[in-house]
């Protein structure tokens, strides 16, 4: 399998990259950012590339991927709404419409966020603005597109990029999986059941905590 990840200087795509990693069944990474990751391996290559609204400069080096796993993203905290806007639906359009003209084979897999809101009606900014971008890569012709809602996510052990609060709850994953078992994951989980999602497929293209969890135990 050949993966693409973007947002590996991130929680979440820093996440995913390790686990890919350290997967076999996983031969070759490519990883985009503005910035390195600061990560070394022999199935690894990074492009520095600072604007992702034209990747025209790129585009030759973005064929030939199985799948990409598209974990960049912001907060709406502290943002406009224009911002957000072109960051979290124009970037991730552009992103996915270069991709899918290389890779019509390709799955994409858009980390989104629970509470998203798919009918884009609701009162709630970023969730509307996170249903549009959900609904508008399914329209794409990849060979299949999900959208991953992930709660709480639980970072893998040594990670650089994790938020500092998350070491205060970790313990609580446990008790949380079992009370609220859509709100909570490892990012273990999410990695795995990411590759699993791209080798066996998945009946649901929204995809919550408690298939993330069930999906990483696919062997």
């Amino acid at each position: 399998m050949k993966v693409i990840i973007t947002g590996a200087t991130g929680m979440v795509g820093e996440g995913v990259l390790q686990v890919c990693l350290n997967n076999p069944t996983v031969e070759e990474i490519l990883i985009i950012n503005r910035k390195s990751a600061g990560v070394s391996h022999p199935k690894l290559k990074e492009i520095i590339h600072p604007d992702f609204l034209n990747l025209s400069s790129i585009e030759d080096q973005l064929s030939g991927f199985d799948a990409c796993f598209f974990c960049a993203g912001i907060s709406s905290l502290g943002i406009g709404a224009d911002d957000y806007y072109k960051i979290t639906y124009s970037l991730t359009m552009h992103v996915a419409e270069t991709l899918v003209k290389h890779n019509q084979q390709m799955v994409f897999i858009y980390v989104s966020g629970q509470g998203t809101d798919s009918s884009e009606k609701g009162s709630s900014r970023w969730a509307r603005v996170k249903g549009k971008t959900e609904n508008d890569l399914m329209k794409l012709p990849f060979k299949q597109v999900y959208a991953y809602r992930p709660g709480f996510m639980k970072p893998l052990p040594g990670a650089k990029n994790s938020l500092s609060f998350y070491k205060y709850v970790n313990w609580l994953l446990p008790l949380g999986k079992k009370l609220f078992p859509d709100g909570f994951n490892t990012l273990e989980e999410v990695g795995l059941s990411m590759i699993n999602v791209v080798e066996h497929g998945s009946e649901q293209k929204i995809i919550a905590g408690k298939e993330i969890s069930r999906l990483a135990l696919i062997k």
